[in-house]
């Protein structure tokens, strides 16, 4: 699966969606000693019906076990008679169509002519974002920053080596964002830490990290001045960075401007001014999930790949 694929999976499942084609059930948040599991599942009517149920544990102290942060399995069935089809591990499918949901959004709300990009989280993540977005718009300088300033550093060197155009560090992020055309934050954090005055008018702003209700990256003062969009309301409003500002009052949930699979379909209106800030939302949706698993699965299956395991 290329980043192209990726990209293709997820506008075909927020199409799905927009057309009522897709089943889209709430996520499920399981508590764990040290993190905490997220439970996404879906169906797709696609040219045979399929249902994924993803079951990730999210555990941000793993590096103290040399464990990655997140891990899981997806379960992928068919949706006409029930029989499981494949359990495909999660990583690689949640971090692609997590950068390819902001690639999409890209496509709607950055500037096209956007050149310049601050990643803020140097992990797994901010790779993949990295490299989506880079796929999707004129990239031609990136500025990686860490609460990890020697993370950040290595990133940098390695993704410039990858790339192919110069990913900078910085130890201060409001130098970085201050002369970036796109912000992507994909971190663990608690607490905001992007913030109305580091972002100028016209950027296109990626929260990737919030996909649980005690995480938060974006000042809700920046929401609540921006146009923000999700990729799933009834999510954002549970546990997105969008959450905080409605809880502050600084936010109605009718001022969301719009859903991904609604500029999908030209159902809302995108980027219509250079002097907004567009903020999409991001906190995982489970059709990608099917999409993704979906066409991963059928290509396995043509090339002859995968090992058979017999349930009955």
């Amino acid at each position: 699966m290329s980043l192209d694929d990726h990209l293709e999976a997820a506008e075909l499942a927020f199409r799905m969606l927009g057309e009522k084609r897709a089943d889209l059930p709430p996520p499920m948040h399981i508590g764990g000693a040290g993190g905490d599991f997220h439970v996404k599942g879906a169906m797709l009517a696609l040219e045979r019906p399929y249902v994924a149920v993803k079951t990730n544990g999210n555990f941000p102290d793993n590096a103290r076990f040399s464990l990655p942060t997140v891990q899981g399995a997806i379960l992928l069935c068919d949706g006409e008679r029930g029989t499981p089809l494949a359990l495909i591990d999660s990583i690689e499918i949640t971090s692609a169509r997590t950068g390819a949901a902001s690639a999409l959004a890209a496509r709607y709300l950055a500037d096209p002519s956007a050149a310049a990009i601050t990643v803020c989280g140097c992990g797994v993540q901010g790779r993949i974002q990295l490299k989506s977005i880079a796929n999707a718009l004129p990239i031609r300088l990136a500025f990686a920053w860490d609460q990890d300033p020697e993370r950040a550093r290595q990133f940098a060197a390695t993704m410039s080596g990858e790339l192919g155009f110069e990913v900078r560090p910085v130890d201060k992020l409001a130098e970085a964002t201050s002369h970036s055309d796109v912000i992507v934050t994909c971190t663990t954090a608690r607490r905001p830490f992007l913030t109305s005055d580091m972002v100028r008018p016209g950027t296109f702003v990626a929260a990737v990290g919030a996909d649980s209700p005690a995480k938060q990256e974006l000042e809700p003062a920046l929401l609540a001045r921006s146009a923000v969009y999700a990729d799933v309301a009834a999510q954002v409003l549970a546990m997105g960075d969008t959450r905080h500002a409605v809880e502050l009052g600084l936010m109605h949930p009718s001022d969301l401007a719009g859903e991904l699979a609604e500029l999908v379909g030209g159902e809302a209106v995108g980027r219509n001014s250079d002097e907004r800030v567009f903020i999409f939302d991001s906190t995982g949706a489970a059709v990608q999930d099917v999409a993704a698993a979906a066409m991963t699965y059928e290509r396995a299956v043509e090339a002859g790949v995968g090992q058979m395991v017999p349930l009955a």
